[in-house]
């Protein structure tokens, strides 16, 4: 019995079954059923592909781009409660405009700049006529209508590429005199968001220093709370504010050993006066932080200082936040309970320094958030250089910037930002080892190199009499990259031999798997064959590697001239991945002394500048479109 079996692939085909249990295919069906994919599949795939890393791409932009809007917010956030505190510390008489009505010292309008961000900063400042002991022609006729004054304070980021909308803060600032003849004071307290809402329900703890005076109450829907007849003494009330779920803010007492100059002094109560104190809260966040290394691999317990921006007190500095922190053996830590304000880590321990952090410095905390920290780790060297480039105008980290460092002499190394590396300096540790964990060790070679002689160089063997070998060959360990990820070029140093070695007497290939213990690796040349071979330093990688986790190199050596030898010192592979810090570039390794730092990028003005590097150092670059 014969059974026909139709088969749809481009239309149908039929097939010849003699039974059920074994049938054969028609000549045609056989060569339908071998076909690969076509060229048109291949073209959608990679379309897809492209669709979804522009996507990708975009998003990381946005992400960046709120993170700086972030940032300027918490600053001008800042500056207007500082502003509004440079009112309330004026003599009555002296708050008021420049050329005003209530006349005073302070100006309508000026610019002001914090950390590199210009804002204009705006006073608004009216007499109020408070209906308490009647009104200007009311009943009762107020004859002295003007009762205190009402400040406001209008911060607008005039240096932000996004619309920004301006941060205001306002208050009430009251006359040395109260109404009365008691010989006590008032004491007003006044509790606000980072957005200068007023906190309602905001937890108070009033304490006088020399009495058994305590009291615990709560503001009102607007955040207010006023205290009446309150006895006087100088910086005799010390008072903190907190709400659940809250950040907290409070008093300092002066000439305290550990802050003896306090920004907010406990309160001074005099007779006849109102005391005004002003408290920052908000809700607060969560910071995820990780350690790793350039290639995303975890980096485990590692110490770090992190340390906030906002100062409780001056001459000396004392942060309101510096904490030290510890990452667990998977290289990750989960910080709870961080307030708004602007975050800076500082690696401890000696044995890591930071290369690069995702995003970059200082990391921007806004309320009620959950954020993450990455930080990019390289092994501690006496003196290394962190340089970050932002764009001048937005602030937002610049990526495809050329970063060269020199020193007039034989240092001379150029970096790309947003691009990683992985690089091997020396081989004098032999042979043997399989995963790249020893930088001084490789795989294997085929006993016509020599990494003894000149330690940090590779060479070709000597063969007795001055003479050498005529080729030789080393294979790398593996790399492991944590992920895959994309290649971008092979390079190495010195990129030109000695002409007596021949043409092309230094070679590579690269062989890439997602498979460390694979037995089988094709090394490639720039051509993606076996047959091309890397002869020029700097040579972008074949595409075919990309998204595969694990490579090797082979160094190629040979020579025309048995006399002559090539000399290889340093190989460098440069790749992105999730791990490459945006805008940031790394410098181990340098000697002590003074660099030149040219950072350029087309479509912006070259920046060139002199560091004396004498240790772990930063720098930041602002580019000028």
């Amino acid at each position: 019995m014969t059974f026909r079996v139709l088969l749809k692939r481009g239309g149908f085909t039929p097939l010849e079954v003699a039974s059920p249990r074994s049938f054969r295919l028609a000549p045609k069906a056989r060569a339908r059923l071998l076909t690969g994919f076509t060229l048109i599949e291949i073209v959608v795939a990679m379309s897809v592909f492209f669709i979804v890393g522009v996507s990708l791409y975009g998003l990381f932009q946005r992400l960046i781009a709120y993170n700086t809007q972030a940032r300027a917010r918490v600053i001008a956030t800042a500056l207007a409660n500082r502003m509004v505190e440079v009112a309330r510390n004026l003599p009555y008489s002296s708050v008021g405009l420049v050329s005003g009505i209530p006349n005073g010292v302070l100006q309508p309008t000026q610019t002001i700049v914090e950390s590199g961000i210009p804002f204009i900063v705006q006073y608004t400042i009216r007499n109020i006529d408070d209906p308490f002991d009647g009104t200007l022609g009311g009943t009762p006729n107020d004859l002295a209508p003007a009762d205190y004054k009402f400040v406001e304070v209008s911060v607008t980021c005039s240096g932000c590429a996004s619309p920004f909308t301006p941060v205001v803060v306002d208050t009430t600032v009251s006359p040395k005199s109260l109404e009365g003849s008691s010989s006590n004071g008032a004491l007003f307290v006044h509790v606000f968001d980072a957005a200068g809402v007023g906190v309602s329900q905001a937890s108070l703890h009033i304490q006088n220093s020399s009495s058994t005076i305590i009291i615990d109450d709560t503001t009102d829907t607007n955040g207010d709370y006023e205290l009446v007849d309150v006895p006087p003494g100088i910086n005799a009330y010390s008072i903190s504010a907190t709400r659940m779920g809250y950040s907290s803010d409070q008093t300092y007492p002066p000439g305290a050993t550990e802050n003896p100059n306090p920004t907010s002094p406990d309160a001074t109560v005099l007779a006849q006066n109102i005391t005004s104190k002003s408290f920052a809260i908000d809700r607060t966040s969560t910071l995820a932080v990780a350690t790793v290394n350039n290639v995303c691999n975890p980096v485990p317990s590692i110490g770090y200082l992190l340390n906030g921006s906002k100062l409780i007190g001056t001459s000396p500095d004392v942060l309101k936040y510096s904490v030290n922190h510890t990452t667990d053996g998977a290289g990750n830590e989960t910080i709870s309970n961080l307030e708004w304000d602007g975050y800076t880590p500082i690696i401890m321990g000696g044995a890591y320094d930071l290369a690069g952090s995702i995003p970059t410095f200082p990391l921007n905390i806004i309320p009620n958030s959950s954020q993450q920290l990455q930080l990019v780790l390289a092994a501690h060297s006496a003196r290394s250089l962190l340089v970050t480039v932002k764009d001048a105008a937005t602030l937002l980290p610049l990526t495809g910037v050329t970063v060269h460092l020199y020193d007039g002499g034989a240092y001379s190394q150029s970096l790309l930002t947003g691009q990683g590396f992985a690089a091997q300096t020396d081989w004098s540790g032999g042979s043997g080892q399989a995963m790249y964990t020893d930088p001084r060790q490789y795989l294997a070679d085929n006993g016509g190199v020599d990494t003894i002689s000149i330690p940090g160089d590779v060479l070709l063997a000597p063969a007795g009499g001055g003479s050498y070998v005529s080729s030789g060959t080393l294979t790398s360990s593996t790399f492991d990259f944590g992920t895959g990820i994309n290649y971008s070029t092979l390079s190495w140093d010195p990129g030109s031999q000695a002409t007596s070695t021949g043409a092309d007497s230094v070679q590579f290939q690269i062989a890439t798997s997602n498979d460390s213990a694979t037995t089988t690796w094709m090394y490639l040349g720039p051509d993606g064959t076996s047959a091309s071979y890397y002869t020029v330093s700097g040579t972008p990688i074949n595409a075919v590697h990309n998204l595969e986790r694990y490579l090797r190199y082979r160094l190629y050596l040979q020579t025309a001239n048995p006399v002559a030898t090539p000399d290889i010192s340093d190989v460098k592979i440069t790749f992105s991945t999730g791990c490459t810090p945006p805008g940031q570039v790394f410098f181990p390794g340098l000697d002590l002394g003074s660099y030149n730092l040219d950072v350029s990028k087309s479509g912006y003005s070259t920046s060139s500048n002199v560091l004396d590097i004498s240790g772990v150092m930063t720098n930041e670059v602002l580019l000028a479109p």
